[in-house]
């Protein structure tokens, strides 16, 4: 387990997937590279329907669908408060339906440890990406740490394909960056640190936070993070 090797070639792929098979095969890919047990990227709408594409059992899934667990999957009922991604030890599993529910989840080959990444779309559109599998507590600190960042960005890259796929959206209007923004969100997304990329670009470390501020506002995004997964699925950055 560790960073996700070729992200950049699963990125291309997934930005060119025309169905959820498209993006089932994508996803299936990605936790082979990982070498975790499931990864699954889930939208609950509004009206309760569940949508979305990952690799548990479809026995699992069956099983969760008719006892309705997702009234009390921790997990969701946790990471819908949240905006910030979450190790599943750090979740409320204290009730007894919580237990139960965990019990039944390990049983059927989810893993005992999970990362969650909550996102928020338009129009109160909510969705989760989760990455599970079976290890130790050291083991699966050690691979959130080293992972967590390409894990953020497919998560928004998933998202958005998954709106863009969507029957009868209407595609919402690019916002455009000033060409200062697009520098310095292309350095951050290239993986320059702060202080480096205000250096290549000669400025300042506030006026560089001034820019990726402004980037973030108008792209509608949570953090940094959120920001340059969102530019770079939009094409307004290339790397």
């Amino acid at each position: 387990m560790g960073s996700i090797p070729q992200l950049d070639t699963l990125i291309g792929r997934l930005e060119c997937a025309e169905t959820l098979d498209e993006l089932q095969a994508v996803i299936t890919e990605l936790r082979d590279r990982l070498g975790v047990d499931h990864i699954v990227y889930h939208w609950v709408s509004s009206s309760g329907e569940q949508y979305g594409c990952g690799t548990y059992d479809p026995v699992w899934v069956a099983r969760y669908l008719e006892k309705g667990y997702l009234r009390i999957d921790p997990v969701v009922q946790g990471c819908y408060q949240r905006f910030h991604p979450v190790d599943w030890k750090r979740l409320d599993w204290s009730g007894k339906a919580a237990r139960a529910f965990l019990s039944d989840a390990i049983a059927h080959g989810v893993g005992n440890q999970g990362f969650s990444i909550p996102i928020r779309g338009p129009n109160g559109q909510f969705a989760l990406f989760t990455v599970s599998t079976t290890c130790s507590d050291e083991a699966w600190e050690v691979f959130t740490e080293s992972s967590r960042r390409d894990l953020i960005l497919m998560a928004h890259y998933f998202n958005q394909k998954a709106l863009d796929l969507e029957p009868g959206r209407t595609p919402e209007p690019a916002p455009t960056l000033s060409p200062r923004e697009v520098e310095a969100m292309t350095m951050l997304a290239i993986g320059y640190s702060r202080a480096q990329a205000a250096d290549t670009l000669s400025i300042s470390e506030h006026t560089l936070r001034v820019y990726v501020e402004s980037a973030r506002f108008k792209l509608g995004a949570m953090n940094t993070t959120h920001a340059v997964a969102r530019a770079l699925s939009r094409g307004l950055i290339v790397v």
